[in-house]
């Protein structure tokens, strides 16, 4: 491996991260992408050793990072590199009450510790909902690209916890407070398109939803006077469209 004067300027700080058992030394890379910061995290490791054996360097991604837009609400990758084993801490939390609670704690302590995240899980239970979630720092991967990742994990949450059981509950998965930061986006983008189709007087395609985001849309736009809604297109891609009423 070659110096790369592309990753000059990019910034790592070397550390032992609390709450992981290494075995040796550890630091942390920056990078515009998550390889570009494994570079720069295994260049600062070899700083710390230079005599590393790289083939016992173990690697986790702490953020994924955010492109932004012009600038703004950028966010580096950070990856963590550790000579020797690194091995998540993941918590149970309290002894959920149901079967289904007891079920989606053991699933989602599972999906923590296979993703090396160090975290809490916490369960909520109502008559209509079953809520589980993932408390603690860095939890990027976790939720991914657009949350893509804890959606994929909500799925099959549910499938897997709702199978047997007399009455079906919605069952949530959320990590430091995404579901409700996601719920006031779409709120925004869907008041935007029913302001913009009642101002036009033109139908208006919001971008492409799960199918539960395109429920919360159809949901907050069912009382806003001058407009009406519907799903169109097929999965992955349906969207919702806000068409002014006639």
């Amino acid at each position: 491996m070659t110096d790369d004067p592309g990753f000059e300027g990019h910034s790592f700080e070397g550390h032992s991260f609390e709450g992981h058992s290494f075995e040796g030394i550890s630091a942390e890379g920056t990078g515009e992408t998550v390889g570009e910061a494994k570079w720069n995290a295994l260049r600062e490791l070899e700083l710390l050793a230079p005599t590393l054996d790289r083939e016992s360097v173990r690697f986790q991604v702490l953020s994924e990072g955010q492109r932004g837009l012009l600038g703004v609400g950028y966010e580096p990758a950070r990856v963590l590199a550790a000579a020797g084993e690194l091995r998540a801490e993941a918590a149970a939390g309290p002894a959920a009450g149901t079967d289904e609670a007891r079920k989606l704690q053991e699933l989602l302590t599972h999906v923590a510790a296979a993703l090396d995240l160090r975290c809490r899980i916490e369960i909520a239970e109502s008559d209509a909902t079953l809520t589980g979630t993932f408390v603690g720092e860095d939890l990027g991967l976790l939720i991914g690209r657009h949350g893509q990742t804890i959606d994929a994990i909500q799925v099959l949450a549910g499938t897997i916890v709702g199978r047997g059981a007399e009455e079906r509950r919605e069952i949530v998965v959320d990590a430091a407070g995404y579901r409700d930061r996601r719920r006031r986006t779409l709120e925004a983008v869907a008041r935007r398109g029913a302001e913009e189709a009642v101002r036009t007087g033109s139908r208006v395609a919001l971008d492409p939803m799960t199918a539960a985001e395109r429920k919360l849309v159809h949901t907050c736009l069912e009382s806003y006077s001058g407009v009406t809604t519907s799903s169109e297109g097929s999965e992955p891609n349906r969207y919702v469209v806000v068409d002014p009423s006639r």
